[in-house]
């Protein structure tokens, strides 16, 4: 089996072609088995036979998350009987959507990670071991226990947390990679100082990191990587998806954003009136899945805010790449003049060691304003600590939220949560 697909070393112009073949197999897939979408061409009066090229997706309407949450059903194009699993989104962004997925769809799936895996180094014979639970309806898991199968790796699936257990794995099983939340990297860590484990010296050489983000948008370490990499010197590989697009952009061994799979889905990165963004700016990136057979999505708009890189990689792959997301459209800020994202919040507060754990809690004052509270557990001598924190506000983002200090215990239930497949770090009540 080819992990290193030939379409992606192909030229531009070859690429685009190939898109626009999947991309009419896909609209004549629809246009027989997609209610949702059978209703939104005769709305629309869509002919699929005029939609010819890539820039033709301009005449189809974008789908949204709301489209999803509201129409969930008339997404699917197979009978029930066809569906293998059933997976839901993490509903960050609102009620979680039901995904269905059927055999070739599994089979799509695996193999997406394996290109993807493969993307980041990992081989035949590697041993991985999987910090992320691979239960509670989490297509992801599933998908990165598929494609290290596929690939002929050795899986060690620990599930998330309890650095005890995780530790007596690396040392038992001696695994190359580790798939994870990048944070719960530091927890690993800090429980090997704490019982004199010789981390420094494990058979790891490096973590395909997922849910958070590793780097800034010049591909430089964020904060985060830097105090990971400070204490244990491993590489560390970004890899960004998302339920709906089934699909991965997994960076390569030059580690300058995460490649495009041509061959698996159609990318456009549109502005706020849903034109193409200019090369270099950043805007929504808005997806059409090729090859999902229980319920492809055409024009979806993800909610997320990338910038898309097209110079040629190194690794010989000539696809786009897209850098660290910069947000979720939704979670945009307006404070005191001042446009803000999450992700800039958490650089900030991963810049403190002293800072047990955090959340960012977003709401509307009496008169409709966004307000930011910031709640985190510490140590520290707590007045001093809060303006000092609050000074760092200022000095990096030139606003300084609300600060609380509240007890580890009570904050640490709410942020790991037992019931969340990733730290709980921000919450919108707007």
């Amino acid at each position: 089996m080819e992990f290193h697909p030939s379409i992606e070393k192909a030229g531009a112009q070859e690429i685009k072609l190939f898109q626009e073949e999947k991309l009419h197999e896909l609209l004549t897939y629809l246009k027989a088995h997609s209610p949702f979408y059978q209703k939104l061409f005769k709305e629309n009066s869509i002919t699929i036979e005029d939609i010819r090229t890539l820039e033709d997706l301009q005449k189809i309407p974008t789908t949204t998350k709301n489209d999803l949450q509201q129409y969930n059903h008339d997404f699917f194009c197979i009978t029930p009987d066809k569906i293998v699993d059933y997976s839901t989104t993490s509903g960050t962004l609102g009620d979680p959507v039901t995904f269905g997925l059927s055999d070739s769809d599994l089979e799509r799936l695996a193999y997406n990670e394996a290109i993807s895996f493969a993307c980041a180094g990992i081989q035949k014979g590697d041993v991985v071991q999987m910090i992320t639970t691979i239960d509670k309806r989490f297509m992801a898991g599933l998908a990165y226990f598929l494609g290290l199968r596929k690939m002929g790796a050795s899986v060690v699936r620990m599930g998330p947390g309890i650095p005890e257990l995780q530790w007596d794995s690396i040392f038992r099983y001696k695994p190359k990679y580790l798939i994870t939340v990048p944070s719960f990297l530091l927890k690993m860590i800090d429980f090997a100082e704490k019982q004199g484990l010789d981390y420094k010296n494990s058979s790891v050489y490096g973590a395909v990191c997922i849910g958070e983000s590793i780097k800034n948008q010049d591909f430089t370490d964020n904060i985060l990587s830097q105090k990971i990499k400070e204490k244990w010197d491993i590489q560390l590989f970004s890899t960004y998806a998302s339920t709906e697009m089934s699909t991965a952009f997994t960076e390569c061994e030059f580690q300058i954003g995460g490649h495009h799979h041509p061959e698996l889905i159609i990318t456009e990165i549109l502005d706020d009136e849903e034109n193409p963004v200019k090369e270099g700016e950043s805007g929504e990136l808005t997806i059409t899945t090729l090859g999902v057979e229980a319920i492809p999505l055409l024009r979806f708009k993800t909610g997320d805010l990338v910038k898309a890189h097209y110079e040629p990689c190194q690794c010989g792959r000539n696809t786009m790449r897209l850098g660290p997301v910069v947000g979720r459209k939704q979670q945009m800020i307006k404070y005191k003049g001042t446009t803000l994202y999450p992700p800039a919040m958490n650089d900030i507060l991963n810049d403190f060691n002293k800072i047990l754990c955090y959340q960012i809690i977003i709401q509307a004052n009496e008169i409709g304003l966004d307000e930011i509270i910031i709640k985190l557990s510490t140590e520290e001598e707590h007045d001093s600590f809060v303006n000092e924190v609050r000074d760092h506000f200022r000095a990096k983002l030139r606003v300084s939220p609300k600060i609380e200090i509240v007890d580890f215990d009570i904050l640490s239930k709410t942020v790991f949560n037992p019931n969340s497949r990733k730290p709980i770090t921000f919450i919108d009540l707007r």
